[in-house]
């Protein structure tokens, strides 16, 4: 399985790309194995905002219903909805078009608890 090098990830094995204040979201691959079929996607409306830590959204599949949660503060900008409408394209391309939500930074200070590509690997025994 490959680990895009040029992203940050949780221990819930979320994924955060950051370019300047800009975060996009998702889950990764190994998320989205454990789940298997996913099934509904729904995301925190545009404009909430969260702190580092914070619920902004779920998952749900055959096999459970998955918290999302995101490290780092801020406000949702953007949501895919092609996601929310078909939600196999988490499934299919979890790191490129099933990516979950877009959301402007304002506090990145929770993303130091994060991994990067090799350390996350590691931690999900890939």
């Amino acid at each position: 399985m490959s680990i895009p090098s040029d992203r940050l990830y949780s221990e819930s094995h979320e994924w955060h790309k950051v370019e300047g204040d800009v975060l996009t979201h998702g889950l990764t691959r190994f998320a989205v194995e454990q789940l298997t079929d996913v099934t509904y996607v729904q995301m925190k409306p545009k404009g909430t905002k969260f702190k580092s830590g914070d619920i902004v959204g779920e998952v749900e599949s055959v096999k459970a219903t998955s918290d999302v949660y995101c490290f780092g503060a801020g406000e949702i900008t953007e949501l895919n909805s092609a996601v929310v409408e078909d939600p196999s394209l988490l499934n299919a391309d979890p790191f490129g078009a099933g990516w979950l939500f877009k959301a402007r930074l304002s506090d990145k200070t929770g993303m130091t608890s994060l991994m990067d590509a090799a350390a996350y690997a590691k931690h999900s025994g890939h």
